[in-house]
């Protein structure tokens, strides 16, 4: 198991998504699109709700790219 850095400018920024509560957009591999509130984060996954309330655990490994949504 690898240790969590919380001290990683990526891990930073995603913990900043949840404080402020701030809706995202997560694109995988798959070319899926999942967009809502990051719940939490840990060193394999994130778990996003969508604005059904609806959580998706999503593993790290399967992100193309995750950005504030416009």
């Amino acid at each position: 198991m690898t240790e969590f850095d919380t001290g990683l400018p990526s891990v930073k920024q995603v913990q900043a998504y949840i404080k402020d509560k701030q809706e995202i957009e997560l694109k995988l591999v798959t070319d899926d699109l999942i967009v809502g509130k990051i719940m939490w984060q840990d060193h394999q996954c994130i778990c996003v709700v969508d604005h059904y309330d609806q959580p998706s655990l999503v593993w790290r490994q399967a992100v193309v790219f995750l950005k504030p949504k416009a």
